[in-house]
């Protein structure tokens, strides 16, 4: 069993019998806790969404540009933030995934592999800065996440210029369901 402890910091721990149950609880606890605090409406999904994807590649950035060290066999910021990730689906129903808009994906995970996710890229690639969809009572929005020239030095060695590139933080989130899918 995995937990965040209040740093954020991976903790891992034996399941117990005791866990077993309690592990249950926590679950049918986070699942009624989802429920309630999911999105009245895609307007609000999409703020929320918003929120999320400025954290998140606000973060991204600064952790890069502040403790990333290529040469010091450190975790890449992006596989750090995978943990918090992890988190805001148990606790909240809100799934995240990077993917690759412009180059390559450095990780097989991080191919676009749904529909959504392939379309997003298409939208990504042609110049707007968000996509978004509703579907199965879930709010999608896919963010470009830019990787700037410094970037470039991992994400495309072999690279011909120093243009920006893109990548891109898919977020997924519960609508209630009585959610009107045409409000705007």
């Amino acid at each position: 069993m995995v937990g965040l402890s209040a740093f954020g910091v991976a903790q891992s721990q034996p399941p117990t019998t005791q866990d077993s149950t309690s592990n249950q609880q926590e679950t049918d606890s986070n699942v009624s806790q989802v429920n309630k605090n999911a999105p009245a409406t895609v307007v609000e999904a999409r703020g929320r969404a918003r929120i999320l994807h400025e954290t998140l590649n606000g973060a991204l950035q600064v952790m890069h540009r502040d403790f990333f060290r290529e040469d010091e066999g450190l975790n890449i910021p992006s596989r750090s933030l995978e943990d918090v990730f992890s988190e805001l689906a148990t606790s909240h129903g809100v799934e995240l995934q990077w993917i690759a808009v412009d180059m390559k994906a450095m990780n097989i995970d991080n191919e676009p592999s749904s529909d959504f996710e392939k379309e997003a890229v298409r939208v990504l690639k042609s110049g707007q800065d968000e996509f978004e969809s509703i579907a199965d009572d879930r709010y999608r929005f896919a963010g470009k996440v830019r990787l700037s020239a410094i970037c470039l030095s991992c994400h495309a060695p072999a690279r011909s210029s120093n243009d920006d590139r893109a990548a891109g933080l898919v977020i997924s989130m519960p609508l209630k369901k009585e959610v009107n899918k045409k409000d705007d």
